[in-house]
């Protein structure tokens, strides 16, 4: 795959050896943990699976993105969705909910973006199709999809013929929390060959990029073939294509999930697609040039709070709410009440206001940025709040920590119809069970027998029990744990049909 030179009419022109391609596989990249919208945002439910903007999460406004597409390429209609284990079970569920069929491809540890497209773009032309890849971060905002599509119709012309495609979206300010693009050569329909990629810049440097109009931010909108991705990552890292298609081969499928082998995932090198491959464009390994399309979509990648704020609606004076908030002369404000209970600002300006079951965030706008570091300190003080909500999502429904003390903790349980937890014991804690809502089967020792409201069962510490809903509506339990220790870890799981032994 060569290139004799760099006019428009090299670009332009088809490819030696690459053959015609008009196949789109949108590819949703979910492995983010999206530690600057903490308290909303937590390791084991991220910012992409709460609904930042509108009632929809923002993986599903992903998922959901190129419906209506009305390119000159066919859309698969099976997207792939890269996802941490332990995030699995919500994005099947939420997507399900979309009514999209999508593969998901779970990845055993965390590795950044570059291996993740590569498991996607092996699991694309795993029946020896090529397709081309819209690779998709799930955490964005874009607010005009018709502008997206037509960025994306042109990219996809471009990444037919053997190119590495990005979207770029033109500066309205300066920021120091996006990458950016230097623009080189103007291509047709607004495009450009890519000169380099550029970390985000300081404050000074940032205003320079602006002023200069040769730089735009950086969407992190790949567009690709998979046979390009591919040839390229084995030039620029053949440890990375080695141990990602090794670990696809050895690995397995279960329903909508695909599972790469978690011991040979394991020797995969962390890197994003950036450093793995955009910031090499030019480099004489590369057989293939880089082009950047405009995109003027109303992009945010929702990075801080204070892009949440920008990214909507403001009332007279600048604030922005969610929940039950009240404001009295308070200015350019995001204040959002997630607990239920009445947030009041008097006399605030730039502030941010978080308010959860568990946890209340108050930060100044201009460090929205610094919010990582805060979920660090967080984490080291090996405190709850920085890896789940009080409310917390299983396969088979949800619980909800409503009260725990020194050896105590009660805790409100929701099983779905038809689902059952884990047969399990606990070595630290003995549990009550009451039935307020539904009807349990309930598994203790040898024993298994039925519940019904407002009856009640006691599970001894070290006894195996599972607690099942047979029923069609919602069981619903109150759960009072006694015991030394209540850590989730003290679980010792015997059967589960989820996989999680």
């Amino acid at each position: 795959m060569e290139i004799a030179t760099s006019s428009k009419d090299a670009v332009r022109a088809q490819e030696p050896g690459v053959q015609p391609c008009r196949r789109i596989v949108p590819v949703i990249l979910a492995g983010g943990s999206g530690t600057r919208l903490w308290p909303m945002s937590r390791e084991q439910f991220p910012k992409q699976l709460i609904g930042v903007i509108g009632r929809d999460s923002l993986l599903q406004a992903t998922v959901t993105r190129m419906e209506g597409f009305a390119g000159n390429f066919d859309v698969d209609a099976q997207p792939i969705i890269v996802c941490g284990e332990e995030h699995r079970f919500t994005t099947e569920e939420q997507v399900r909910l979309c009514g999209v069929d999508a593969r998901i491809i779970v990845e055993p540890a965390r590795r950044d973006t570059a291996p993740a497209l590569t498991l996607a773009a092996l699991a694309a032309i795993a029946d020896d199709e090529d397709a081309i890849l819209v690779a998709m971060p799930s955490d964005h905002c874009i607010s005009n999809l018709a502008a997206l599509h037509g960025a994306i119709s042109i990219a996809a012309e471009y990444a037919e013929r053997g190119m590495i495609v990005t979207l770029g979206v033109p500066p309205t300010r300066p920021d120091t929390g996006f990458g950016y693009i230097r623009i080189g050569e103007p291509l047709d329909d607004g495009a450009h060959l890519i000169d380099r990629f550029v970390e985000k810049p300081a404050a000074e440097l940032a205003a320079q990029y602006v002023a200069a109009q040769s730089y735009w931010w950086n969407s992190g909108i790949f567009i690709v073939r998979a046979s390009v991705w591919l040839a390229a990552l084995q030039r620029l890292n053949g440890e990375m294509h080695a141990t990602c298609t090794a670990a696809l081969n050895d690995g397995k499928a279960e329903g909508h999930f695909i599972r790469p082998c978690p011991i040979q995932f394991g020797r995969v090198p962390s890197d994003s697609i950036d450093y793995a491959v955009m910031e090499h464009i030019g480099d004489a390994r590369l057989p293939c040039k880089g082009v950047v399309v405009p995109l003027a979509a109303g992009w945010s990648d929702l990075g801080s709070w204070d892009a949440v704020w920008d990214a909507m609606d403001e009332d007279e004076s600048g604030n922005v709410a969610s929940g039950r908030v009240v404001f009295e002369g308070a200015t350019a404000s995001y204040v959002r009440s997630e607990g239920g209970r009445l947030v009041a600002c008097v006399g605030t300006a730039n502030v941010v206001v978080i308010d959860t079951d568990d946890a209340v965030l108050v930060a100044d706008r201009a460090h929205a940025q610094d919010i990582k570091q805060l979920v660090t300190r967080i984490r080291e003080q090996h405190a709850p709040e920085a890896q789940m909500h009080r409310k917390v999502r299983r396969p088979w429904g949800f619980y909800d920590s409503i009260e725990r003390g020194e050896r105590y903790q009660v805790k409100h349980i929701v099983v779905a119809p038809g689902a059952r937890l884990s047969l399990q014991m606990h070595h630290h804690r003995a549990e009550h069970w009451v039935v307020v809502r539904g009807t349990a089967l309930v598994t203790r020792g040898d024993d298994q027998f039925l519940l019904s409201e407002n009856q009640s069962t006691f599970i001894p510490l070290g006894v195996r029990h599972r607690l099942e809903n047979p029923g069609k509506v919602q069981l619903e339990i109150i759960e009072v744990q006694s015991g030394s220790y209540l850590g989730e870890d003290d679980i010792v799981r015997l059967d589960d049909c989820y996989g999680r032994i």
